[in-house]
């Protein structure tokens, strides 16, 4: 696993021994940025599920202006802290131990651009959505990128939020939604 592009482009980022952490594989990861690749620069980045960081570290190393990376297990918050040394982009990052869900309830700031990769057999990213949607911590014409197995049906959403479109990867799914409110 390596930052594909920008400041850290070719670093080699650490990995959890075992199969608790799925990481977006390299295939995956070059879609999601593919798509978001003029929406990061200058932008506040939230990766939930974080896992090893890879998501809001590719966006930092690609200019974005700040990430706060959310996980749960202890091992891997201090993984996450290990690769932004690694990267030398710990500055404008902050990574969370916590769960996912009560940091979107508690979170006092708007993000633009929102990974969403929690492990799949939780079904976590529903709740994970219906959480940003009712807290509204999305900025007007941001971005939620949400990936999940190709089989399963995401949320509806309702304005401002609005569903850009799905992207198949094999068994993996990428849902981009945006918030767009009228006349801001």
């Amino acid at each position: 696993m390596r930052v594909i592009t920008g400041a850290a482009r070719g670093r080699r980022l650490k990995e959890l021994e075992g199969y608790e952490t799925r990481p977006t594989t390299d295939r995956v990861k070059e879609g999601i940025f593919n798509i978001v690749q003029f929406d990061i620069e200058g932008r506040k980045v939230l990766d939930l599920f974080a896992g090893t960081g890879q998501l809001g570290i590719e966006s930092l190393s690609r200019g974005a202006a700040s990430a706060v990376f959310v996980e749960q297990r202890r091992d891997a918050a201090a993984l996450i802290r290990d690769n932004l040394k690694i990267t030398n982009l710990g500055e404008n990052a902050r990574v969370v131990c916590g769960d996912a869900l009560a940091f979107l309830s508690s979170a006092r700031e708007k993000f633009d651009l929102i990974f969403i990769d929690p492990p799949y057999a939780a079904n976590l990213w529903k709740n994970a959505m219906e959480a940003i949607y009712q807290f509204d911590i999305l900025s007007n014409h941001g971005i939620i990128v949400c990936e999940s197995p190709s089989d399963q049906d995401m949320p509806l959403v309702k304005p401002p939020y609005f569903l850009r479109r799905t992207y198949r990867y094999g068994r993996i799914k990428v849902t981009t939604y945006c918030r767009e409110e009228d006349g801001q």
